[in-house]
């Protein structure tokens, strides 16, 4: 019997031929224990789209948006970085081969821009990026624009992007979305009114994808509808206003006269009658006398003063990592910073922030300067009919960001264009400026100089 077993074992688990060496890998992290049990409860491998459902979104807003009004933090962050990203605004630079042309369009895009306040509706759309997670505008006619070009924008809140729920579900469809056979959005479910509204209603349109922005941010394949940025700190704002509202009541009870009575005596010992619970009101600069027996010990508030400090910077470091944001312009404090830190944490922002205005540049700014284009060629005399919107070579400048020392900075700018590792038009692209229209303005103060007679050396200026 144990013969039969022993081959019927070797037939099913076959030995490893001699000089083979088989090897069995395992992970730790995959491994289920009681330490990590409860830690990994709630993993899932939910879709993207089904992990960000509407219900799961809805609450996420809701505490995003209460966090961000409450909390001066979460707030200031949201400011700040809608204020780095968008700026004062974008601003564009055509690269055709027509000067004049060139400048005729830059012109009235400003104009438009400034009419309909372009640069304040970028910055609530990245705001609501944040807190929201995504951010929705409508392009749409407005014929009270005193411009030639009356395209303007409709900002929406991200709850009035939704298929209402009388609709029976489809394939193609994800909350206020339908996708066509490849996955792209073709059409978009919005609202009448906003569903927080007192006299809200179901009824909606529906409107073509190439009259939609929607701003988000992608962070998982297949993904179509955004989460706050700020998902991973929420716990960590609601835990970071606890502690401070916990260490002020133990400031507070410190501060304050209070105090307890308590007595030696045993259970019905010689002592007088005192209500438990019972409270005594203190006035300033008064004694007081006991009843007799009894004594009073004042309450020792303890508070970990020694650690507030430690606390909230760690807690606020933790809540920029998210958005890639150094501690120093969360907090708005760089007291504690050095010259070379303060530098090393600044060019991880800054490049973050060109990641996201490069995104905002493909999914809102070219697709809004499209439609201005081909509703500009329908003008008559404006811009000239008959071009393909792809003649149209472009590029977008945003303000540049001011160096901690400027006089290092031009030391070192001065020797890169010295040493041709670099160019006027990168130079002043840093900057936010267009390297042509500087030079030119340029021309003009050298100009002015020779003729008024100044001395050039007290502007820099070589005039011989």
């Amino acid at each position: 019997m144990i013969n039969w077993l022993k081959q019927t074992c070797a037939s099913l688990f076959p030995q490893p031929e001699p000089g083979i060496r088989y090897i069995r890998a395992r992970y730790d992290s995959a491994q289920t224990t009681d330490n990590n049990r409860r830690h990994w409860a709630f993993a899932d491998n939910l879709s993207a789209n089904a992990a960000n459902s509407p219900q799961v979104r809805q609450i996420l807003r809701n505490r995003s948006r209460y966090e961000v009004a409450n909390n001066s933090y979460a707030r200031g962050i949201v400011l700040t970085l809608a204020n780095d990203i968008i700026g004062t605004g974008p601003r564009l630079q055509l690269l055709t081969d027509n000067a004049e042309l060139n400048r005729h369009v830059e012109k009235a895009f400003q104009d438009w821009s400034r009419v309909i306040q372009f640069p304040e509706k970028l910055r609530t759309l990245r705001m609501a990026q944040v807190q929201d997670g995504e951010a929705f505008a409508l392009m749409i006619t407005n014929r009270q624009l005193a411009t030639p070009v009356q395209l303007d924008l409709r900002l929406m809140e991200a709850e009035q992007v939704a298929t209402p729920t009388y609709l029976p579900p489809k394939e193609n469809t994800v909350d206020g979305m339908v996708l066509d056979q490849y996955g792209n959005p073709k059409e978009y479910h919005i609202l009448k009114e906003h569903p927080g509204s007192g006299s809200f209603s179901a009824s909606f349109h529906r409107y073509p994808a190439k009259d939609v922005v929607h701003l988000y941010r992608t962070d998982r394949p297949g993904q179509l509808r955004g989460i706050p940025e700020i998902t991973p700190a929420l716990p960590l704002f609601a835990m970071l206003r606890d502690y401070s509202l916990a260490t002020l009541d133990a400031a507070k009870a410190a501060a304050y006269f209070s105090g307890i009575i308590y007595t030696d005596a045993p259970p019905h010992g010689e002592s007088e009658a005192v209500e438990s619970l019972d409270s005594i009101e203190l006035q300033r600069n008064m004694l007081l006398t006991m009843p007799g027996g009894w004594k009073m010990s004042q309450l020792r508030a303890e508070q970990p003063t020694g650690t507030y400090a430690e606390f909230k910077r760690e807690i606020l470091n933790e809540i920029a990592c998210c958005l890639n944001m150094p501690f120093n312009i969360a907090a708005g404090n760089s007291s504690n910073y050095n010259y070379a830190s303060g530098r090393l944490d600044h060019q991880t922002y800054y490049k973050s922030i060109r990641v996201d205005q490069s995104r905002v540049e493909t999914v809102v700014l070219d697709r809004i300067l499209a439609e201005w284009l081909e509703e500009a060629t329908l003008i008559p005399g404006f811009l000239g009919q008959g071009r393909n919107l792809k003649d149209w070579p472009h590029q977008w400048f945003w303000d540049g960001h001011e160096h901690v020392d400027p006089l290092k900075e031009a030391k070192a700018q001065a020797t890169r264009l010295a040493s041709h590792t670099t160019t006027l038009a990168d130079e002043y692209a840093k900057r936010g400026q267009d390297w042509e229209m500087q030079l030119k303005q340029r021309a003009k103060e050298q100009q002015l100089i020779r003729e008024l007679g100044l001395q050039a050396d007290v502007f820099g200026t070589n005039t011989t």
